[in-house]
């Protein structure tokens, strides 16, 4: 198991996370971060580390450099706010929004166009991917996990 002091390059600490049992995973969470995230999903807790001991051994990015990206992303989205009664979630395209159903992991990727494609299907909501998922009507937002409700993490 790797440790705060491993001396390994970091390439060699990221090549070893995917091989790593989750127990050695938690146990390598526990000594970056001071909680356990709400879900527990392996790739998530890999990329987080990876990041972490990036950040570690090269540094941080500098806020104003977080600030602009962030910012770029917003101006550069062709995701626009909906208009009217509900206030649509924004996502950026690109990202990826995972949720364990019925013992399977589905991956659902926002488009450049502001779609969700779930194995290749494109859905114009994030609900109706989630339809398609359970086969039953869903808020999309919630069952990702964006916004509250006793449905989230149903």
């Amino acid at each position: 198991m790797m440790d705060k002091h491993h001396t390994g390059s970091v390439r060699a600490q990221l090549a070893v996370l995917p091989s790593l049992p989750m127990a050695e995973l938690w146990a390598l969470w526990d000594q970056h971060f001071p909680r356990r995230p709400g879900h527990r999903n392996r790739h998530y807790v890999e990329s987080r580390l990876a990041y972490r001991i990036q950040e570690q051994a090269c540094g941080a990015l500098p806020t104003n450099i977080r600030k602009m990206l962030v910012e770029a992303g917003a101006k550069h989205s062709k995701i626009k706010a909906s208009v009217g009664r509900s206030t649509q979630t924004l996502l950026m395209p690109g990202t990826t929004l995972i949720r364990e159903w019925d013992e399977r992991e589905y991956r659902v990727t926002v488009t450049p166009d502001g779609l969700y494609e779930l194995n290749g299907q494109v859905f114009k909501s994030l609900s109706a991917a989630a339809r398609h998922i359970t086969g039953t009507q869903w808020n999309g937002p919630k069952f990702f996990g964006l916004r509250g409700g006793k449905e989230a993490g149903r």
